[in-house]
Protein backbone atom coordinates (compact mmCIF):
# COMPACT_ATOMS: atom_id res chain seq x y z
CA UNK A 1 0.00 0.00 0.00
CA UNK A 2 1.72 3.35 -0.97
CA UNK A 3 0.95 6.41 1.71
CA UNK A 4 1.16 9.91 0.40
CA UNK A 5 3.09 12.49 2.00
CA UNK A 6 0.09 14.74 2.82
CA UNK A 7 -1.90 11.37 4.42
CA UNK A 8 1.30 10.36 6.28
CA UNK A 9 1.87 14.19 7.70
CA UNK A 10 -1.60 14.36 8.96
CA UNK A 11 -1.17 10.56 10.55
CA UNK A 12 1.97 11.31 12.35
CA UNK A 13 0.29 14.90 13.34
CA UNK A 14 -3.12 13.01 14.33
CA UNK A 15 -0.62 10.79 16.68
CA UNK A 16 0.85 13.69 18.09
CA UNK A 17 -1.91 16.03 19.27
CA UNK A 18 -2.17 15.58 22.73
CA UNK A 19 0.78 17.49 23.00
CA UNK A 20 -0.27 20.51 21.28
CA UNK A 21 -2.40 23.04 21.97
CA UNK A 22 -6.10 23.74 20.56
CA UNK A 23 -7.59 26.35 18.66
CA UNK A 24 -8.69 27.89 15.58
CA UNK A 25 -6.38 30.74 14.31
CA UNK A 26 -6.06 33.20 11.07
CA UNK A 27 -2.66 33.16 9.54
CA UNK A 28 -1.47 36.08 7.54
CA UNK A 29 1.00 36.41 4.74
CA UNK A 30 3.07 38.78 3.33
CA UNK A 31 1.57 38.26 -0.34
CA UNK A 32 -2.13 38.91 1.34
CA UNK A 33 -2.70 35.38 2.01
CA UNK A 34 -5.39 34.64 4.36
CA UNK A 35 -5.42 31.09 5.56
CA UNK A 36 -7.92 29.59 8.61
CA UNK A 37 -7.31 26.76 10.62
CA UNK A 38 -6.01 24.90 13.90
CA UNK A 39 -2.49 24.81 14.46
CA UNK A 40 -1.15 20.95 14.56
CA UNK A 41 2.48 22.04 15.46
CA UNK A 42 4.72 25.37 15.74
CA UNK A 43 8.35 24.59 14.43
CA UNK A 44 11.23 27.28 14.66
CA UNK A 45 10.86 27.13 10.85
CA UNK A 46 7.55 26.63 10.08
CA UNK A 47 3.82 26.21 11.35
CA UNK A 48 1.60 23.13 10.17
CA UNK A 49 -1.94 24.15 9.43
CA UNK A 50 -4.81 21.98 9.65
CA UNK A 51 -7.28 23.80 6.97
CA UNK A 52 -10.02 21.13 7.22
CA UNK A 53 -10.15 19.68 4.25
CA UNK A 54 -5.66 19.90 3.69
CA UNK A 55 -2.46 19.93 6.47
CA UNK A 56 -0.39 22.19 5.25
CA UNK A 57 2.78 23.62 6.10
CA UNK A 58 4.13 27.49 6.43
CA UNK A 59 7.43 28.78 6.27
CA UNK A 60 7.71 31.38 9.23
CA UNK A 61 9.52 33.59 6.96
CA UNK A 62 6.18 34.56 4.72
CA UNK A 63 4.36 34.56 8.20
CA UNK A 64 3.17 38.17 8.91
CA UNK A 65 0.85 37.33 11.90
CA UNK A 66 -0.95 34.72 13.45
CA UNK A 67 -4.42 35.95 15.22
CA UNK A 68 -6.82 34.05 17.58
CA UNK A 69 -9.90 33.05 16.05
CA UNK A 70 -13.62 33.00 17.57
CA UNK A 71 -14.99 29.74 16.39
CA UNK A 72 -19.08 30.21 17.14
CA UNK A 73 -21.67 27.48 16.73
CA UNK A 74 -23.80 27.35 14.04
CA UNK A 75 -27.26 28.82 14.64
CA UNK A 76 -29.45 25.04 14.21
CA UNK A 77 -33.32 25.89 12.66
CA UNK A 78 -36.53 24.14 12.80
CA UNK A 79 -37.35 22.98 8.65
CA UNK A 80 -40.65 21.97 10.48
CA UNK A 81 -40.05 18.27 9.43
CA UNK A 82 -38.36 16.86 12.51
CA UNK A 83 -34.75 17.84 11.36
CA UNK A 84 -32.27 20.98 11.74
CA UNK A 85 -30.89 22.91 9.36
CA UNK A 86 -27.05 24.90 10.22
CA UNK A 87 -27.62 28.97 9.40
CA UNK A 88 -23.75 30.19 9.48
CA UNK A 89 -21.76 27.12 9.53
CA UNK A 90 -18.17 27.29 8.91
CA UNK A 91 -15.70 24.88 7.84
CA UNK A 92 -13.52 23.24 10.81
CA UNK A 93 -10.56 20.88 11.57
CA UNK A 94 -11.94 17.46 11.78
CA UNK A 95 -11.37 17.33 15.43
CA UNK A 96 -13.12 19.82 16.43
CA UNK A 97 -16.02 18.83 14.31
CA UNK A 98 -15.53 15.32 15.84
CA UNK A 99 -15.81 16.56 19.43
CA UNK A 100 -18.80 18.79 18.49
CA UNK A 101 -20.92 16.52 16.35
CA UNK A 102 -19.80 12.78 18.53
CA UNK A 103 -22.68 12.71 21.12
CA UNK A 104 -25.33 12.91 18.44
CA UNK A 105 -24.30 9.63 16.65
CA UNK A 106 -25.28 6.39 18.54
CA UNK A 107 -24.93 2.88 18.18
CA UNK A 108 -28.23 0.81 16.96
CA UNK A 109 -28.61 -2.44 18.18
CA UNK A 110 -30.89 -5.56 17.76
CA UNK A 111 -30.81 -8.91 18.81
CA UNK A 112 -29.49 -10.16 15.30
CA UNK A 113 -26.75 -6.99 14.62
CA UNK A 114 -26.35 -3.42 15.05
CA UNK A 115 -25.06 -0.46 12.96
CA UNK A 116 -25.24 3.26 13.46
CA UNK A 117 -27.25 6.75 13.80
CA UNK A 118 -27.89 10.12 14.73
CA UNK A 119 -30.54 12.26 16.10
CA UNK A 120 -32.10 14.45 14.22
CA UNK A 121 -34.46 16.11 16.57
CA UNK A 122 -33.89 16.89 20.63
CA UNK A 123 -36.74 14.88 21.27
CA UNK A 124 -35.59 11.77 20.49
CA UNK A 125 -35.66 11.16 16.54
CA UNK A 126 -32.97 8.85 14.89
CA UNK A 127 -32.60 8.27 11.93
CA UNK A 128 -30.77 4.84 10.56
CA UNK A 129 -30.87 2.44 7.97
CA UNK A 130 -33.91 -0.11 7.38
CA UNK A 131 -31.38 -2.65 6.87
CA UNK A 132 -30.64 -2.41 10.59
CA UNK A 133 -33.64 -2.93 12.23
CA UNK A 134 -35.94 -4.75 9.66
CA UNK A 135 -38.19 -7.32 11.21
CA UNK A 136 -37.00 -6.16 14.70
CA UNK A 137 -39.05 -4.92 17.70
CA UNK A 138 -36.56 -5.30 20.15
CA UNK A 139 -34.06 -2.23 19.67
CA UNK A 140 -31.64 -0.42 21.93
CA UNK A 141 -30.03 2.91 21.23
CA UNK A 142 -26.68 3.61 22.85
CA UNK A 143 -25.84 7.17 23.56
CA UNK A 144 -22.06 8.40 24.49
CA UNK A 145 -22.10 12.27 25.95
CA UNK A 146 -19.38 14.03 27.54
CA UNK A 147 -19.42 13.99 31.18
CA UNK A 148 -16.24 15.85 32.59
CA UNK A 149 -13.09 14.64 31.12
CA UNK A 150 -14.45 12.00 29.66
CA UNK A 151 -17.30 10.00 28.36
CA UNK A 152 -20.32 8.73 29.56
CA UNK A 153 -22.22 5.76 27.71
CA UNK A 154 -26.07 5.25 28.23
CA UNK A 155 -28.20 2.77 26.64
CA UNK A 156 -32.12 3.44 26.04
CA UNK A 157 -34.56 0.44 25.66
CA UNK A 158 -37.91 1.74 24.85
CA UNK A 159 -37.00 2.08 21.50
CA UNK A 160 -40.08 2.86 18.70
CA UNK A 161 -39.95 2.50 15.04
CA UNK A 162 -41.81 5.66 13.63
CA UNK A 163 -41.68 4.46 9.60
CA UNK A 164 -39.54 3.09 7.39
CA UNK A 165 -38.72 2.50 3.96
CA UNK A 166 -36.93 -0.88 2.41
CA UNK A 167 -36.74 0.83 -0.49
CA UNK A 168 -35.32 3.86 0.22
CA UNK A 169 -33.27 1.87 2.68
CA UNK A 170 -34.36 4.45 5.94
CA UNK A 171 -36.09 4.03 9.35
CA UNK A 172 -36.87 6.68 11.79
CA UNK A 173 -36.22 5.47 15.67
CA UNK A 174 -38.08 7.23 18.67
CA UNK A 175 -36.64 7.47 21.95
CA UNK A 176 -39.81 6.91 24.27
CA UNK A 177 -40.15 7.48 27.46
CA UNK A 178 -37.75 10.03 28.04
CA UNK A 179 -40.26 13.53 28.96
CA UNK A 180 -38.26 16.77 29.05
CA UNK A 181 -34.43 15.01 27.77
CA UNK A 182 -33.13 17.24 25.08
CA UNK A 183 -30.59 15.39 23.07
CA UNK A 184 -27.73 16.53 20.94
CA UNK A 185 -29.20 16.60 17.38
CA UNK A 186 -26.69 17.34 14.38
CA UNK A 187 -28.11 19.38 11.22
CA UNK A 188 -29.02 18.03 7.75
CA UNK A 189 -27.06 19.86 4.72
CA UNK A 190 -28.02 19.88 1.00
CA UNK A 191 -26.91 17.16 -0.92
CA UNK A 192 -26.83 18.65 -4.06
CA UNK A 193 -24.13 20.55 -3.40
CA UNK A 194 -21.44 18.14 -3.41
CA UNK A 195 -18.91 17.91 -5.86
CA UNK A 196 -16.28 15.19 -6.32
CA UNK A 197 -12.96 15.28 -4.45
CA UNK A 198 -15.27 17.20 -1.38
CA UNK A 199 -13.79 16.22 1.78
CA UNK A 200 -16.39 14.04 3.95
CA UNK A 201 -16.37 12.44 7.18
CA UNK A 202 -18.13 9.63 8.89
CA UNK A 203 -18.58 8.56 12.54
CA UNK A 204 -20.32 5.13 13.63
CA UNK A 205 -19.82 2.10 15.18
CA UNK A 206 -18.25 -0.52 12.32
CA UNK A 207 -17.99 -3.61 14.05
CA UNK A 208 -19.33 -2.47 17.06
CA UNK A 209 -16.36 -0.15 17.79
CA UNK A 210 -18.27 3.25 19.10
CA UNK A 211 -17.10 6.44 18.04
CA UNK A 212 -15.03 5.29 15.13
CA UNK A 213 -14.10 8.19 12.90
CA UNK A 214 -13.21 7.66 9.28
CA UNK A 215 -12.58 10.54 6.33
CA UNK A 216 -12.28 10.31 2.56
CA UNK A 217 -13.98 12.36 -0.68
CA UNK A 218 -17.11 12.38 -2.98
CA UNK A 219 -16.19 10.36 -4.95
CA UNK A 220 -18.82 10.96 -7.26
CA UNK A 221 -22.58 12.59 -5.63
CA UNK A 222 -24.46 10.86 -7.96
CA UNK A 223 -24.18 7.05 -9.02
CA UNK A 224 -27.25 5.35 -9.73
CA UNK A 225 -27.24 2.10 -7.92
CA UNK A 226 -30.46 -0.17 -8.73
CA UNK A 227 -32.59 2.31 -9.96
CA UNK A 228 -31.84 4.48 -6.92
CA UNK A 229 -28.93 7.20 -6.34
CA UNK A 230 -26.40 7.05 -3.91
CA UNK A 231 -22.97 9.32 -2.46
CA UNK A 232 -20.04 7.15 -3.69
CA UNK A 233 -17.13 7.85 -0.97
CA UNK A 234 -13.65 6.64 -0.49
CA UNK A 235 -14.60 6.95 3.13
CA UNK A 236 -14.62 3.76 4.95
CA UNK A 237 -17.52 2.08 5.68
CA UNK A 238 -17.93 -1.34 7.50
CA UNK A 239 -20.84 -3.44 9.08
CA UNK A 240 -21.53 -1.54 11.96
CA UNK A 241 -21.40 2.09 10.00
CA UNK A 242 -24.68 1.22 8.91
CA UNK A 243 -27.08 4.06 9.71
CA UNK A 244 -25.00 6.83 10.51
CA UNK A 245 -23.91 9.71 9.03
CA UNK A 246 -21.47 11.28 6.75
CA UNK A 247 -20.74 15.08 7.05
CA UNK A 248 -19.15 17.28 5.01
CA UNK A 249 -16.59 19.96 6.95
CA UNK A 250 -19.48 22.04 7.96
CA UNK A 251 -20.77 19.87 10.08
CA UNK A 252 -23.86 18.91 8.16
CA UNK A 253 -25.34 15.64 7.54
CA UNK A 254 -24.89 14.59 3.75
CA UNK A 255 -25.77 11.48 3.63
CA UNK A 256 -26.67 8.13 5.11
CA UNK A 257 -24.07 5.44 5.51
CA UNK A 258 -25.51 2.37 3.51
CA UNK A 259 -22.85 -0.57 1.77
CA UNK A 260 -19.99 -1.02 0.45
CA UNK A 261 -18.43 -2.94 -2.17
CA UNK A 262 -16.82 -6.39 -1.02
CA UNK A 263 -14.48 -7.87 -3.78
CA UNK A 264 -11.44 -9.08 -4.26
CA UNK A 265 -9.00 -5.86 -4.29
CA UNK A 266 -11.91 -3.47 -4.15
CA UNK A 267 -11.32 -0.39 -1.35
CA UNK A 268 -12.82 2.63 -1.13
CA UNK A 269 -16.18 1.96 -2.43
CA UNK A 270 -18.47 2.90 0.18
CA UNK A 271 -22.03 4.54 -0.63
CA UNK A 272 -24.46 6.63 1.13
CA UNK A 273 -28.08 8.03 0.88
CA UNK A 274 -27.91 11.31 0.22
CA UNK A 275 -29.41 14.04 2.77
CA UNK A 276 -32.25 15.16 0.16
CA UNK A 277 -33.74 11.76 -0.32
CA UNK A 278 -33.60 11.60 3.70
CA UNK A 279 -35.45 14.84 3.49
CA UNK A 280 -37.93 13.50 1.63
CA UNK A 281 -38.59 10.73 3.75
CA UNK A 282 -39.26 12.65 6.56
CA UNK A 283 -41.44 15.17 5.17
CA UNK A 284 -43.64 12.17 4.04
CA UNK A 285 -42.73 10.29 6.98
CA UNK A 286 -46.79 9.59 7.41
CA UNK A 287 -46.63 7.56 4.13
CA UNK A 288 -44.03 5.48 5.39
CA UNK A 289 -45.56 4.76 9.03
CA UNK A 290 -44.90 1.60 10.65
CA UNK A 291 -47.18 -1.16 11.25
CA UNK A 292 -46.06 -4.13 13.15
CA UNK A 293 -48.26 -6.10 11.30
CA UNK A 294 -46.86 -4.99 7.75
CA UNK A 295 -43.38 -4.31 8.84
CA UNK A 296 -42.20 -3.64 5.13
CA UNK A 297 -44.38 -1.02 4.79
CA UNK A 298 -46.44 1.75 6.44
CA UNK A 299 -49.79 0.23 3.93
CA UNK A 300 -50.66 -2.85 2.72
CA UNK A 301 -51.48 -3.23 -1.01
CA UNK A 302 -54.01 -5.84 -2.11
CA UNK A 303 -52.45 -8.46 -5.02
CA UNK A 304 -54.91 -8.23 -8.42
CA UNK A 305 -57.15 -11.24 -8.85
CA UNK A 306 -55.45 -13.56 -11.48
CA UNK A 307 -56.37 -13.91 -14.80
CA UNK A 308 -57.72 -17.56 -14.22
CA UNK A 309 -59.64 -15.85 -11.21
CA UNK A 310 -61.41 -13.49 -13.70
CA UNK A 311 -61.54 -15.94 -17.07
CA UNK A 312 -65.45 -16.51 -17.94
CA UNK A 313 -65.99 -20.08 -17.54
CA UNK A 314 -66.88 -21.86 -21.12
CA UNK A 315 -70.31 -22.51 -22.08
CA UNK A 316 -71.03 -26.54 -22.14
CA UNK A 317 -68.20 -27.53 -19.42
Amino acid sequence: MVVSSHVLLRLLLILALPLMAVGMVRVETGGGATMTGEILAEKEDRVVLDLGFEVISIPREVIVRIVEEETEEPVLRSSGDLYRVAEGAQTLPLRTLVDRLGPAVVMVRTPTGLGSGFFINPEGYVVTNDHVIAGEHEITITVFEQSGSGLRKETFENVAIVASSPEMDIALLSVAGEPGRVFETVPLGDSADLRAGQSVFAIGSPLGLERSVSEGIISIANRPINGRLHIQTTTQISPGNSGGPLFNLQGEVVGVNNMKVVAMGAEGLGFAIPANVLKFFLKNRDAFAFDPTNPNAGFRYPSPPSASDESPEEEGS
